[in-house]
């Protein structure tokens, strides 16, 4: 089984030194052989170890102000995304890897992804999935793509963003499963202390994580920091990501 790492970096908002954190942080969690891939509009600064390939087009129509949504990633599942085969695992830039990646490759599922976390104001299961981490045998899903090329303002209108639309359209064709919830927790939801001992209590690793999973306002730097962008949250520094998010 060939297996491929797949990230993806786009605009200006994530710079050569997250890919290369990320291979860093790959390269020392998952054993044997792999391809790490990097689908890019600016490969400058990458690693040589980081095979780039151009985003394929997508032609959005974006009405001034509108975010992307992350659309670009449902280019992931082209029908031949550059003669690439075998099973690729997708990791968002900015995730911090803490402990092995062998079983993101053994897990059972025909297409698995975070299944998105719960808030206090949403009741019930969510089918949605969280696309930080997903995996899935490359060529096998270009009907994600292919619809949503020939559908888009009626998908864009329908779906927030591109992991909503993707849970929705493999869920209903029973192919999407979940990764264990312990191996991706998020880090603003599991990894901060609950107030108010989170003004003295540093993050932490929650116990069984492998990818810890930064979303909203706190991205690796920030954690690193102390710093959390949202009025009246405090964090204190989280020294582990310094330790974890490196080359």
């Amino acid at each position: 089984m060939q297996r491929h790492i797949l990230c993806m970096k786009w605009g200006t908002k994530y710079g050569p030194e997250y890919v290369n954190r990320l291979y860093g942080m790959v390269r020392r969690h998952l054993s044997g052989e792999f391809q790490f891939n990097c689908l890019t509009d600016d490969a400058r600064g990458i690693r040589p170890e980081v095979q780039c390939f151009s985003i394929p087009p997508l032609n959005l129509h974006l009405a001034p102000g509108q975010r992307d949504g992350a659309w670009k990633k449902l280019t992931t599942f082209e029908a031949d995304l550059y003669g690439l085969h075998g099973t690729a695992l997708f990791l968002d830039l900015d995730v911090v890897v803490v402990d092995s990646l062998d079983d993101f490759f053994t897990q059972p599922g025909e297409f698995l992804i975070i299944r998105d976390y719960q808030r206090f104001w949403r009741f019930g299961a969510r089918v949605t999935g969280n696309s930080s981490v997903y995996r899935f045998e490359l060529g096998a899903h270009a009907d994600v793509l292919a619809y949503f090329r020939a559908h888009m303002d009626e998908v864009m209108a329908r779906f927030r963003n591109e992991q909503d639309y993707l849970s929705d359209f493999l869920y209903r064709q029973g192919k999407l499963s979940y990764w264990p919830a312990e191996w991706c927790p998020s880090f603003k939801y599991h990894c901060i202390p609950p107030w108010p001992s989170n003004h003295w209590r540093a993050p932490f690793i929650p116990e069984g994580a492998r990818i810890v999973i930064f979303h909203g306002e706190v991205n690796p730097p920030d954690a690193l920091a102390g710093k959390r962008n949202k009025r009246f949250a405090h964090i204190e520094p989280a020294t582990w990501v310094a330790q974890a998010w490196q080359e």
